[in-house]
């Protein structure tokens, strides 16, 4: 076992080292309090609850249907450690051994409750922001407290229509806490019941959402919560179009929520409308909605812009052409770093985004914007980390430029934060650190890195390593199919006036398999090929990916 890096904790610490795939954890999110930046949240996909590969077939490792999958944990020291809470709810985690089929049950959860009680099911890809609470009247002051809200897509619990919540494949529900020592101590009431906040149809695949709250108060539309997904409207068709763009907005604390469609719908191979969005709010309030989409058969990082919190939204800017990292991979239909195999990457590489707002009060903002990607227009083996930056409302742009990281290092999920005040401005990036391989049998290396820059002026001044983590194999992370390895579709960070909290998928702690590795060569030649037995072929911490996490100080106060 590889040792652990100075500096750097495990978030998901409550998580099993085995077996796989309760041991598996991926996309992870962070949000900072900025009225009390002590007070830390992550959120990622988490498998804890799920059945074993030993309960029922030895070669299987499925989705247990009802279980949760979005994990939860909470810091009261700034990030430098982490508590998992454990729930109740629908849980299959002492499903171990046996040939019988798995019979979940009412019990230990590590991930977010009252999601069983109102017949749904929590379904990962994480958001979570904080923002003031709201006093009995509505009004939003810092001096109420804060509230931490948590988006994740959701699926019905119940298998039939007539026992359905909602239409539709997927949904996006958001619940929040205002009571963290209860939210810690793992006390289900803590939590709001889920609110669906998409609109659904019988076809409709709502996916890759993300979550903010206005938490400048010299906002004129502070508290105002922002919820922005892709709409994936034909999924029966096995197509997902059109996919529109949509932006849901809270004026009362997530209770209930307006949605808004942000341009055209149609998507095709010639123009596609933005994906993996990240949404943000400036000093003034206003919103910026940030995705990746086509023009003309180009990918472009594009830009939707609100100045009357979400009621009406102008774009979308394009602000630069985007090729994604690695190369096509035949057999999963996607990018992928590395052959036979290896992680997925986007079909375009999504933009992350930050804004110096001056939270908690606004009165310090830069408002400057900061944009980050992993792009592979050099070439496979020369994938590069990109920033760009702008100082006027996403108007006019500098970059983008190219973030020196370690020779060999291929990054491939990042994500910047800029303080509050604009000063500092960090990334967190997870790169590949060694080249593409065409085989399953030589090792392969994933690292997540921290960088930060000051910000002179505006201009950043040249990022520096300020933590690397171990080097882990990514062989041993896995699909619950296991086809291929799995990292999920993204790294984060939240940044405050004294430091940065950055969170990213590990591996150091994972053990490749031999007759997985050779199972997903296999499918190459043979599309059918049956995938080995995982209890007793595998080492026991096969399938054990991480969650991490640093939290550095500033380098240069």
């Amino acid at each position: 076992m590889a040792a652990a890096a100075p500096s750097d904790v495990l978030v998901t610490n409550g998580s099993p080292a085995t077996p796989f795939s309760q041991n598996k954890q991926n996309e992870p999110a962070v949000a900072i309090d900025a009225h009390a930046p002590s007070v830390v949240a992550a959120g990622a996909n988490e498998e804890i609850d799920m059945e074993s590969c030993a309960a029922g077939a030895p070669n299987t490792c499925p989705f247990t249907a009802g279980v949760g999958v979005s994990g939860i944990y909470l810091s009261s020291t700034g990030g430098t450690s982490w508590t998992q809470p454990m729930y109740t709810g629908w849980s299959a985690r002492a499903c171990l051994v046996g040939p019988a089929a798995c019979q979940p049950t009412v019990g230990p959860i590590g991930t977010l409750p009252r999601y069983y009680e109102a017949g749904l099911v929590s379904d990962g890809d994480p958001g979570l922001a904080f923002g003031p609470r709201p006093d009995a009247s509505g009004h939003f002051a810092w001096a109420n407290g804060s509230r931490l809200y948590y988006a994740n897509l959701t699926a019905n619990f119940g298998a039939t229509r007539t026992d359905q919540t909602f239409k539709g494949f997927e949904a996006i529900a958001v619940s929040h806490t205002d009571d963290l020592a209860g939210a810690t101590a793992g006390h289900n009431a803590a939590w709001s019941a889920p609110v669906l906040v998409s609109k659904q149809s019988s076809t409709t695949f709502s996916d890759k959402e993300q979550i903010w709250s206005d938490n400048a108060a010299s906002s004129p539309h502070f508290g105002t919560t922002y919820v922005c997904w892709a709409s994936f409207r034909s999924q029966e068709k096995g197509n997902a179009l059109p996919t529109p763009l949509i932006v849901a907005r809270s004026t009362d604390g997530g209770a209930t929520w307006i949605s808004k469609q942000v341009g055209p719908a149609t998507d095709n191979g010639i123009s596609g409308q933005p994906d993996g969005c990240t949404v943000r709010t400036d000093s003034h309030g206003v919103v910026y909605v940030f995705g990746v989409g086509r023009r003309n058969g180009t990918s472009f990082e594009m830009m939707y812009r609100s100045t009357d919190a979400g009621a009406h939204f102008t774009g979308p800017t394009l602000i630069t052409s985007v090729v994604p990292p690695g190369v096509f991979d035949t057999v999963q239909g996607r990018p992928v770093m590395d052959g036979l195999g290896g992680a997925r990457v986007d079909l375009a590489p999504a933009p992350s985004v930050d804004i110096a707002n001056g939270a908690p009060s606004g009165t310090d903002a830069t408002n400057q914007i900061v944009m980050t990607w992993s792009d592979g227009a050099n070439g496979l083996n020369r994938e590069r980390l990109m920033v760009a930056t702008s100082r006027n409302g996403g108007t006019t742009w500098t970059g983008p430029d190219t973030v020196p990281l370690p020779t060999g290092d291929r990054p491939v999920y990042t994500a910047p934060a800029i303080s509050p005040n604009g000063s500092d401005a960090y990334i967190v990036v997870n790169a590949f650190t060694t080249v593409y391989q065409d085989n399953t049998t030589a090792p392969r290396g994933l690292v997540g890195e921290v960088l930060h820059s000051d910000v002179v002026g505006g201009a950043l001044t040249g990022f520096t390593s300020i933590h690397r983590g171990a080097v882990g194999d990514p062989r041993g992370s896995s699909a619950n199919a296991l086809t291929d390895e799995f990292l999920g579709d993204y790294v984060y960070a939240a940044a405050t006036r004294a430091g940065v909290v950055a969170v990213w998928n590990d591996t150091r702690d994972a053990a490749h398999c031999p007759s997985v590795d050779a199972f997903r060569a296999a499918l190459y030649s043979n599309p059918n090929a049956t995938p080995p037995s995982i209890v007793p072929g595998c080492p026991a911490t096969f399938g054990n990916s991480d969650i991490r996490s640093a939290a550095l100080p500033d380098p240069t106060p």
